[in-house]
Parts: C-alpha cells; structure tokens; sequence
C-alpha cells in the first residue's frame, strides 16, 4: 500500500488513517477504527470510498477486506449485538431456539438464516447475527451479548440477558 501524507484535520476517519497508515495490518486497523467509531457501527459505501482515498488503495481492495471478515458490517447496525454460535456442538444442543427466541424478543421477523447471518430490530435496538463457530464447543450452546460470551446458554437465561438489556434501555 503506497505511503500518503494526511492532511491534520478534525474528522474521524482521517485521524484514524493517520494514526494507522504505514503500521502492520494497516487496512484492517483501519476498518476496525472506522467501524468503531460510526454510530451504527457499520462500513457504509461513503466510508469505504473516503478510507480508499486516503490510503490510496483500490475501492475493490478496501471492500474485499471489509466483505472478508465476518465482523465487519455494511448495514447499520443496533445499540446491542446478539451473536447465536450455529456450529455443529451448538446447534445440536439447541442454538437454533435460542436464535428463534431471540430474533422474537426483538421482533424481527422473516429471518432467513441460509440467505443472510445478520438482522437489525426495525427499532435499532438489537442486531442479531449467527456465527458458524465460536470455538467453544464444550461450553455449548453459546452465544455472545455486546461482546460477552454467555455458556450453556438457555431459553431461560437468555430470555432473563434480553429482559435486562432491555430494561436498562428503556431508563
């Protein structure tokens, strides 16, 4: 990736280019920060082509990393993040009630797990997404809140995570 001189502005993104361009993994850094710091947390189509600009990298380039990794996102996403492990462990012990109940906790429906791994409430508060593995199959059935991974997980349990986050939402 060619070296580019930033100008010193105020905006998040050219700071964080700024802060990262020419360090290893620069791009990946790069679209982590971005993501992290929209509000919805999410890549959008402007974001991608302004990070292509100031790195001068090919948009194809950029958005191969950013349809890459599964934890990047293209759509805006809600305030909490529900991820359902849907591996082979997991799904045997019950990952798919436990999706199907959490996807009707947050009243999305017509989900279609084969077409796509990820929903947003129509309300923004919750993104839902399966993962194919979290790596702790022995734990199963697993499933990850706002960055926390929940083991042995059940209905009960995770109808009583979704009740309090939504609580402490609604405050």
């Amino acid at each position: 990736m060619p070296s580019i001189t930033v100008k010193q502005t105020s905006s998040d993104i050219e700071r964080i280019v700024r802060d990262n361009l020419g360090t290893q993994g620069s791009l990946l850094k790069i679209l982590e920060q971005a993501q992290e710091s929209d509000p919805k947390h999410y890549l959008s189509e402007e974001m991608l082509r302004h990070i292509s600009e100031l790195v001068g990298a090919p948009l194809s380039q950029v958005y191969s990393m950013a349809t890459f990794y599964s934890f990047f996102n293209l759509k805006p996403q809600g305030k909490h993040s529900i991820v359902v492990c849907r591996g082979t462990a997991c799904h045997t012990r019950g990952s798919l009630a436990l999706l199907n109940e959490a996807l009707a906790r947050m009243g999305i429906r017509g989900f279609k797990e084969e077409e796509e791994n990820s929903a947003t409430s129509l309300d923004g508060f919750a993104s839902i997404r399966t993962v194919a593995c979290f790596g702790q199959c022995a734990l199963a059935p697993v499933v990850m809140i706002d960055g926390v991974v929940k083991s042995r997980m059940t209905i009960g349990k995770l109808v009583s995570l979704l009740d309090k986050i939504k609580k402490e939402g609604n405050k």
